[in-house]
C-alpha cells in the first residue's frame, strides 16, 4: 500500500516552525522611544474626590473571567471571603457600619450616570471607604458554567480609570442577595488552633507551639500500635503557607471529587477533602491573617473509627485512616464524630455514571464514588501504592520524597512535606522533630498524623507588636 502524501511545507509552516523554535518573531519589536520624568510628578497635589472609592481587580479564581466556565474554580472558596459561585462588594467593618449593611445587603454603587448592584461582604482588614470589585462574573457567554453568574463590575469602569474610580456614592437598596461562603465564623472559641508568636517570643519561649499540655502524658484506653514497616505523616509550615487554594484544586483533579453547585454549599454539603481555614487575629480594622490548610489529620487515635457499625474506616498497618466505600452504609456517625470535620457525605448523586465523555476525564487509580457514602482524604493511598509497587520491581525500600500527595506536589511554596516519619532522615520527621510542631486540638489526644509548624515572625521594632490569635478568626 502506497504511504499516504504528504503536501510540501508552505513557507508560512517553515516561518512558523522556526518562530516557534527561536521564541521570538524577527522585525516585530516596537520602535525605540525616548521618556522622560516629569519634574514635578511627586509633587503634582492629588484631589481626592468625595464619597467612597472603588478597587477593581482580578478574582482569585477565575481571574478576569477567562477562567469563569470551569466549575472547580467556580467552587473554589477564596482565600479571604470563602465565597463560592459569586462575587460581591469588599467593604469594611467600619464603613459598613456607616452604611448601616451586613453581609448579603444589596447596594446600588452610583459613578456618574453609570449604576450597579451587588451584594456587600463584609472583610475585616479592608480599607475604611473603599468597596473592593473583583471581576470576571455576570458574563452573558461563558459557557455552560460560567453564564449569568455573579455580578458584572465592569459596568461602572472607564478606559480612563479602569483599577480604581473615587468619588462614588453607594447607598443601601434594602433587597438580600443569598452569598454561599464555606467558613463564616470570625471567632476561634478559645481554641489554640494558630500559634503565633515573634522572634523574641520563641527565644524566650521555644517550646510555645507545644502548647498547655506541654510535657504532659494524656491517658488513654488504647494501647499504642507499633509500625514496624512505613509509619505515613505529613507536615504544613503555616510560616508560607498563603492560601492560595493550589492544593485545593490538586485534590480534587487527583482523588474525582464532584461539583456540588451553590445550592448544596448553602446546605453545607461541598464535598473538598481539603479545606483552607482562615484566621484573623488583632484588631478587626487591622488585622494578622493565617491560613491553615485542613485535610484528614489520620489520627492515631480516630474518634471516627470507634464509631463505624460497619468497619468502613479502619486504621491500616501504615497508619493510614482508610476508607472502604463499598462497605459504608451512610450513617454519618463518624462525620460526627470527627473534631476537624475533614469527613464529607455525598448526599447526593453528584457523578455522572452514564455520559462516555465524563470517564476520561477522572482518574483511573480512584475510586468513583457514588451516593450514600462517605468520603476524605486518603494521603493519596494510590500515589503510596504506585511507589511500592515501582521499589519491589526494582528490588529496594521506598525513598524519602518519592511519594509525592497530590497537595504537597502543587504547593508553590512547599508547605506540605509528606513522607515516613519512621525514617529519622525523612524530611517529614525532621520536621516532626521541631520545636515548632504541634498537633492540632492535641487535648483530645487523637494523636493526629498531619501535624503543624507554628508561625514565628520577626516584625520591624518600629512597628507596633503582633498579638496572638484570639479576638478574630475563622472557623468552618
Amino acid at each position: 500500500m502506497a504511504p499516504f502524501p504528504v503536501p510540501p511545507a508552505s513557507p508560512f509552516d517553515k516561518a512558523w516552525r522556526q518562530w516557534l523554535n527561536d521564541g521570538v518573531i524577527p522585525h516585530t519589536a516596537y520602535a525605540v522611544r525616548s521618556v522622560a520624568v516629569l519634574k514635578d510628578f511627586d509633587t503634582a497635589p492629588t484631589v481626592a474626590k468625595p464619597g467612597i472609592e472603588v478597587v477593581f481587580r482580578p478574582d482569585p479564581s477565575v481571574y478576569d473571567g477567562r477562567f469563569a466556565n470551569l466549575a472547580w474554580l467556580q467552587e473554589l472558596p477564596k482565600p479571604l471571603t470563602k465565597l463560592t459561585w459569586d462575587n460581591a462588594a469588599l467593604i469594611a467593618p467600619a464603613t459598613a457600619e456607616k452604611l448601616k449593611v451586613t453581609d448579603g445587603d444589596m447596594v446600588e454603587i452610583a459613578a456618574g450616570d453609570r449604576r450597579l448592584h451587588i451584594p456587600v461582604w463584609i472583610a475585616p482588614g479592608q480599607a475604611a471607604d473603599v468597596l473592593t470589585l473583583h471581576l470576571g462574573y455576570g458574563r452573558e457567554k461563558a459557557g455552560r458554567v460560567g453564564t449569568n453568574l455573579g455580578f458584572n463590575v465592569n459596568v461602572i469602569r472607564t478606559v480612563a480609570s479602569p483599577f480604581t474610580l473615587s468619588g462614588v456614592e453607594v447607598r443601601k437598596t434594602g433587597e438580600r442577595y443569598t452569598l454561599a461562603s464555606t467558613q463564616d465564623h470570625w471567632s476561634m472559641e478559645g481554641r489554640d488552633l494558630v500559634r503565633v508568636a515573634s522572634k523574641a517570643e520563641f527565644e524566650h519561649n521555644p517550646n510555645f507551639a507545644k502548647g498547655a499540655h506541654a510535657g504532659k502524658k494524656l491517658l488513654s484506653m488504647y494501647e499504642p500500635h507499633k509500625y514496624t514497616g512505613h509509619a505515613w505523616g505529613m507536615t504544613i509550615d503555616q510560616n508560607v503557607c498563603t492560601g492560595c487554594n493550589a492544593c485545593v484544586v490538586a485534590c480534587v483533579s487527583e482523588n474525582n471529587i464532584p461539583v456540588v453547585g451553590k445550592e448544596q454549599v448553602l446546605n453545607g454539603r461541598e464535598m473538598h477533602w481539603l479545606r483552607i481555614d482562615r484566621y484573623y487575629s488583632g484588631e478587626l480594622d487591622t488585622p494578622d491573617t493565617h491560613f491553615q490548610p485542613m485535610p484528614c489529620q489520620q489520627c492515631e487515635e480516630a474518634p471516627c473509627e470507634v464509631v463505624c457499625p460497619v468497619a468502613a474506616t479502619a486504621h491500616s498497618d501504615e497508619g493510614l485512616n482508610d476508607m472502604a466505600y463499598n462497605r459504608c452504609v451512610g450513617t454519618r456517625y463518624c462525620s460526627n464524630n470527627c473534631p476537624y470535620k475533614v469527613r464529607r457525605f455525598n448526599f447526593l448523586l453528584y457523578q455522572d455514571f452514564d455520559t462516555p465523555q465524563f470517564s476520561p476525564m477522572r482518574n483511573p487509580d480512584v475510586t468513583v464514588r457514588s451516593r450514600g457514602v462517605m468520603e476524605k482524604c486518603t494521603y493519596c493511598v494510590q500515589r503510596i501504592n504506585q511507589a511500592r509497587g515501582e521499589a519491589i520491581r526494582e528490588e529496594r525500600a521506598i525513598r524519602d520524597g518519592e511519594v509525592l500527595t497530590a497537595c504537597q506536589s502543587a504547593c508553590p511554596t512547599d508547605a506540605i512535606v509528606f513522607g515516613d516519619i519512621n525514617d529519622p532522615k525523612s524530611r517529614v520527621a525532621q520536621q516532626k522533630a521541631s520545636k515548632l510542631n504541634y498537633g492540632l486540638l492535641d487535648d483530645l489526644n487523637t494523636k493526629p498524623r498531619t501535624t503543624y509548624l507554628a508561625v514565628v515572625k520577626n516584625p520591624n521594632p518600629a512597628l507596633a507588636p503582633a498579638k496572638a490569635p484570639e479576638a478574630h478568626g475563622g472557623h468552618e
